[in-house]
């Protein structure tokens, strides 16, 4: 939270010198260097804390996504929640949601979510009779938050 403010600090202090500057002073490369500090500031500021490696188990009218997520730092999370999104050879097949809790410092915890939709049965039987191949490829997104 506190990086986030430093950072909105800066990027608000560098607005105020450019708007500040003559006319003539402000440059294409002034404008550069903004937003290369604008770009180093929010990259410092959204640092993650976790890691997931997304696993599937059955996969084929209905399928099972199972994700561990990691907390690699030596923080608690609280209210931890994932997202998951499943394609099939890059069409969207459909997506789950669930509630992982909390993760102690450096631990590990496991969740996971099962699709269920008639655009998956579709690309399946497609499959089956032929017309198509069945590459699923799940995406995730998970949502937490810390306190100091």
């Amino acid at each position: 939270m506190i990086k986030r403010l430093a950072g909105t600090a800066l990027v608000a202090a560098t607005a105020t010198t450019l708007m500040a500057a003559p006319a003539g002073a402000a440059t294409a490369g002034a404008s550069t260097s903004v937003t290369a500090a604008t770009k180093a500031t929010t990259a410092a500021a959204s640092a993650q804390l976790i890691r997931t490696r997304i696993y599937f188990g059955r996969c084929k009218d209905t399928c099972s996504i199972k994700v561990r997520v990691k907390n690699r730092s030596g923080k608690r999370l609280y209210q931890v929640k994932l997202n998951a999104r499943l394609k099939v050879n890059g069409r969207k097949a459909g997506s789950c949601y669930d509630y992982v809790g909390t993760i102690r410092p450096y631990g590990v915890r496991w969740a996971s979510c099962t699709v269920r939709t008639s655009t998956l049965t579709q690309m399946w039987n497609n499959t089956l009779d032929g017309y198509a191949s069945f590459r699923p490829y799940a995406s995730t997104y998970v949502s937490y938050r810390y306190y100091r």
